[in-house]
């Protein structure tokens, strides 16, 4: 049986990533020309620390150096957490954006913009909000439902907002590491 490039990769780091309390959320290779990039995008619960980022690298770069996972040839490593761009796909995702606005479209059509409230192992517990002056009103999403979610960026959020302003600072800049 034969594994890709990326399967090996993910292989080799995930306990990596592992050892130190992050998820591995993403493994990607790219080339353009005769330079290669490996872009490893990981994540957890209590968010990623820019210090951690740095070991972990040092990290992968020895194991990349032991292993032949990347070839022989020159490449460029980057470590970073995920941007707020990046779309929700795992409960853990929804659990980690608690009381953000998120865009959902869903899988019998149409959007649906909402605040998560509540995750649990069957779905989302939300707040969409008030039209013209109206107040918001609960609503329930089963993850079946939901065909793709991402943040929406909220510049000036109208409620008592003060736990959000220093998420918002945090997540305003994506650790980035490149050895």
């Amino acid at each position: 049986m034969s594994t890709t490039q990326s399967e090996r990769l993910r292989g080799l780091l995930e306990p990596l990533v592992t050892k130190v309390g992050l998820d591995l959320e993403e493994v990607k290779v790219t080339q353009a020309g005769k330079r290669r990039q490996l872009q490893v995008v990981v994540d957890s619960d209590e968010g990623v620390q820019l210090d951690a980022v740095a070991e972990l690298s040092r990290e992968i770069s020895q194991a990349l150096d032991a292993s032949d996972a990347m070839g022989n040839g020159e490449y460029l490593l980057e470590v970073s957490s995920p941007g707020l761009d990046r779309p929700l796909t795992e409960p853990r995702h929804f659990r980690r954006n608690t009381g953000r606005l998120v865009k959902f479209t869903l899988t019998a059509g149409g959007d649906t913009v909402a605040r998560i409230i509540e995750v649990d192992d069957e779905g989302l517990d939300l707040e969409v909000p008030g039209v013209k002056g109206r107040k918001p009103k609960p609503a329930r999403l089963a993850f079946g439902e939901i065909a793709k979610a991402r943040i929406e960026i909220e510049f000036n959020r109208k409620e008592d907002g003060a736990a959000d302003t220093a998420d918002a600072e945090t997540d305003s800049d994506e650790n980035t590491e490149e050895a």
